[in-house]
Parts: C-alpha cells; sequence; structure tokens
C-alpha cells in the first residue's frame, strides 16, 4: 500500500515554506515564545515563528533512543551555525503549560538550537495526540533516520496511549505483521535493556527479532545483563557494540554446555584458558601470570558470592541438606 493510500488521515503536513524564508541568522539571542502574542489569534499551519527552545518540550511519544555519534550530531550543529535553520520544526501548544509548546518533529533541529543558544524556527499547529504521532511517524519515516528498534519503541508507546492499529500501521508504514514482530520484540527484550542498548543504526529487524527469542528462552539471564549494561566499559562502547555484545551474552547463557575459552588480558596476553561443564569451572593457568590470575579469583569468591546473591537471578536455590546430583 502506497505511503499517500496509508496517509489519508484528518491531518495534512506542512507545505514547504517560500525559499525566501528561509535564511536564519547565525546567531542571536533566545527570544520569549510568541504564545502570549497568538494565543487569541487562529494558529496558521504556514507562518513562520521564532520560539525560545527553553519553552518546547519533546513529544509526549518519543521515537528516538541515546545517539552515540557525537561527530555527526557535531557536524549537523555546524551546518546550522554556518548556513542557519534551513527547515523549520514543526510543533504544537503545549496541553498543558501555557506559553509552552510540544515538538510534532524536529528534535535534532531543536536540540541544536539549543546547543547553538538560538531561537529555533518553527510552525505551530493545533493537532491532537493521535494526528501529533501519526504526523510525527509519517514525517520521520520519509527521512528515513530512526533505526528499527526506535520505530518499534515508537509502536509500543503509540499501543500503551491505546492508539488503534490502523493508526500506527499509517504512522510507520508498516502492516499487521511488521506490528506483530515490533510487539514481540518489545514484549521479550525488556524496555530498559533495548534503552541502555541504544538505536544500534545498524541493527534490523532480523536480529533483534533473535535476540527477542534467546530473551524469551532464558530469562534467568535477564538480570545479569541488566547489571552488566550499568559497566564503564559496555556503555563506553558504540551502540551497534551493545547489542552484539548482549546478543552474544544471551546465547552463550541459553548454550552453555561443556566446553573451554581462552583467557586473555586486555592487551592480549595470554593466561590460560577457563573449561567449564554444567557441574564445574576451572581455570588453567598458562604461566606464572594465569597462576597469579587462579589465586586473584580464588579470594574474590566470597565478594563474588555476595555479588550474585544481590543479582536475584531467578533460578532454585539449594536447601542445606541437599545433596549434588550424581
Amino acid at each position: 500500500m502506497s505511503r499517500r493510500k496509508l496517509a489519508g488521515s484528518t491531518f495534512s503536513l506542512v507545505p514547504a515554506p517560500d525559499a525566501s524564508t528561509q535564511e536564519l541568522p547565525k546567531s542571536r539571542k533566545p527570544v520569549a515564545p510568541p504564545a502570549a502574542e497568538t494565543a487569541d489569534k487562529p494558529l496558521n499551519s504556514s507562518e513562520l515563528v521564532e520560539l525560545d527552545p527553553a519553552h518546547v518540550e519533546p513529544s509526549p511519544f518519543a521515537d528516538r533512543l541515546m545517539d552515540d555519534n557525537d561527530e555527526h550530531f557535531a557536524s549537523f550543529v555546524k551546518s546550522i551555525a554556518d548556513h542557519g535553520q534551513q527547515v523549520p520544526i514543526r510543533v504544537r501548544p503545549h496541553p498543558t503549560r501555557s506559553g509552552f509548546y510540544q515538538v510534532v518533529y524536529g528534535h535534532r533541529r531543536l536540540a541544536a538550537a539549543r546547543q547553538l543558544n538560538t531561537t529555533v524556527r518553527a510552525h505551530i499547529v493545533d493537532i491532537n495526540d493521535r494526528d501529533l504521532a501519526v504526523a510525527q511517524g509519517i514525517e520521520n519515516s520519509a527521512r528515513q533516520d530512526l533505526s528499527w528498534i526506535e520505530r518499534a519503541l515508537f509502536a509500543r508507546r503509540m499501543d500503551d496511549a491505546k492508539f488503534r492499529p490502523r493508526d500506527i500501521y499509517t504512522a510507520l508504514s508498516i502492516d499487521d505483521a511488521e506490528l506483530a514482530r515490533m510487539r514481540g520484540v518489545c514484549r521479550h527484550v525488556p524496555i530498559d535493556i533495548i534503552e541502555a542498548i541504544g538505536r544500534a543504526p545498524k541493527i534490523g529487524r532480523p536480529r533483534w527479532v533473535a535476540l527477542a527469542k534467546s530473551f524469551a528462552k532464558n530469562a534467568n539471564a535477564v538480570q545479569n545483563i541488566r547489571d552488566m549494561l550499568q559497566s564503564e566499559r559496555i556503555r563506553k562502547m558504540a551502540s551497534d557494540a551493545r547489542f552484539s555484545w548482549v546478543h552474544e551474552l544471551i546465547a552463550e547463557s541459553r548454550t552453555l554446555g561443556t566446553g573451554s575459552s581462552p583467557l586473555h588480558e586486555a592487551d592480549g596476553s595470554g593466561l590460560g584458558e577457563i573449561k567449564y561443564t554444567r557441574k564445574e569451572l576451572r581455570i588453567v593457568a598458562a604461566n606464572e601470570r594465569g597462576r597469579a590470575f587462579a589465586d586473584f579469583v580464588r579470594t574474590e569468591l566470597p565478594r563474588l558470592i555476595e555479588e550474585f546473591s544481590a543479582l536475584d537471578i531467578v533460578t532454585p536455590k539449594a536447601l542445606p541438606d541437599d545433596r549434588a546430583e550424581e
């Protein structure tokens, strides 16, 4: 079904403003929003206004995750600083805060204006939640700048807000099968873990669906992954790398049986290997450094047991008089 047909809803996208209105000064001090001046006037979507970014809030239907590509955003900000804001954002009056607005689309342009300490050029429209979400979805789909998981989370938030499925289809230009896959991923992969991974721009639907299946089969590993995602080392990874790390960890947790893995230090030097079965874990030292590592692990075991107990991993606890399986 074409996007033209899908978009046949009650709202209309803003027409492209005349080229003569596109110049924006390279720098200016923020000015007060025109809400007080326009409160008694009908809103005209073709009229451009300049708003103080401090009075513009995000859309109630968030569609973006953490972006770890600082260089890309810095380049975007520099372009606006050099050439002005060429494309206005779209906002609506805030439904509960007088003199404030909510973004329909243009969050990155708003963030750039805040960083540059300038006003932001905007169209003000009066639309309800349904039309805001649909317009926001269509705009982002047209630009294709949202990752698959960001689109899935946007669908989830529309679901949570009790939107009709046909409105979600229209906003994201998807069918019922794709919506079902998005719902499945957001149901099996905890939302806080998705947010910790980030937008993962290079990770498409098949890998997210595979990850969701792994989580569905191994819920016991969720808390461990959740805690490990808070470590500084993992948080410094790019979001695509964080996804791959989580995917490998949940897969290893699900298929753990008998095998061995090499032990390496951060600089790549070998310590030995770790051998494991479902009942036993052994460190086999390859050198003096490896033996020192084995001693270090032995002295750290009491602390590790305390941390393990605090993780609340869902596994049955043995009673004091239990005996190991033969």
